[in-house]
């Protein structure tokens, strides 16, 4: 069982988890164990399932649930996060605590789409921390590009005043990294505390953003080792040894990050890499083309060659 609350001290690698289905659409738990074994031998610090990029919103509730009781079970002493953002807060409560009941660390919840200004924020979190009571750790999830919703940093920092259990910010949006700095800066008055940041986007702003304070990443790039390895060495104040690593990776973070594509060529590496059965995603979902697997095989191809240059092992690269 993963062990402790989630809090405003943790670091390093949440793995955005994918959600394996069969070739026939159906949930494949066998998979879900097989990923989380990956997953922990990369060395991830913990997992975020029923992510934007989980294909939380294909799941049934029961399917949801499944999910995290046999992720949490399998995670050995690693931290589960939990998404829970939907558009009815009951909805939110319910599945917030049903989350915590099953021994997740934390969940994260998303503002609505459709929130309008700084008050608007401000009140939907508010009647969010109210109905899930101060003992769930929360992870608010800034991403403006899918919610259309903006988080001023004044907002955040207030709700940071206002609320305790809000321990971190899933911070993704973009152009983000002076936002980044600014919720820095902001913490450092008086009395105000200092709350773990965590970054997404596929990684692709990675060393910049942990430069500027984040304490590591959330995010579900296909090679979680290379993530890991990245905010080791930033930690250590190796920012130059953590950008050189990061550049070996960089044509594959950026070839991820495809809009209404990425999630293909993700869940098609796991599948290569043996962390899972089969690239299907759940319908609607998109799907490679000939032309989609040969850049891929071009690109792994490089990764390889690039490991090899830099006389590093080539175990890391798909099969």
């Amino acid at each position: 069982m993963a062990a402790g609350k989630l809090n405003e001290q943790a670091t390093g690698v949440f793995i955005i988890a994918a959600t394996p289905f069969t070739d026939e659409g159906a949930l494949d738990l066998a998979s879900v164990d097989s990923l989380t074994d990956f997953y922990l031998g990369c060395g991830v610090t913990g997992f975020t399932l029923l992510g934007m990029m989980g294909e939380a919103h294909k799941l049934s509730s029961e399917e949801s649930i499944t999910v995290v009781k046999r992720v949490v079970n399998r995670a050995q002493d690693r931290q589960v996060i939990v998404g829970v953002s939907h558009s009815g807060l009951e909805n939110v409560r319910l599945l917030a605590h049903e989350a915590m009941s099953a021994g997740a660390a934390g969940v994260m919840v998303a503002p609505a789409p459709g929130l309008k200004g700084d008050e608007g924020v401000y009140n939907y979190f508010a009647q969010v921390f109210k109905e899930l009571g101060p003992h769930i750790p929360v992870v608010y999830q800034d991403y403006p590009q899918t919610t259309g919703v903006y988080l001023a940093p004044s907002v955040f920092e207030k709700l940071v005043d206002d609320f305790p259990q809000l321990v971190m910010l899933k911070h993704e949006d973009c152009p983000g990294l002076a936002k980044l700095t600014r919720v820095r800066e902001g913490e450092k008055k008086p009395g105000r505390r200092r709350v773990s940041i965590l970054v997404g986007n596929g990684g692709l702003y990675l060393p910049q953003e942990l430069r500027r304070g984040a304490d590591g990443a959330m995010t579900g790039f296909a090679w979680p080792e290379m993530l890991v390895e990245v905010c080791a060495l930033a930690a250590a104040g190796k920012h130059d040894e953590a950008e050189d690593v990061f550049d070996l990776y960089l044509p594959l973070v950026r070839h991820e990050q495809q809009i209404g594509m990425g999630l293909a060529l993700r869940k098609e590496v796991l599948f290569r890499r043996g962390a899972i059965r089969s690239p299907r995603q759940r319908a609607p979902g998109s799907a490679l083309g000939p032309a989609d697997r040969a850049e891929l095989d071009s690109l792994i191809a490089r990764l390889d060659r690039r490991l090899a240059a830099a006389g590093r092992s080539q175990k890391l690269a798909a099969e």
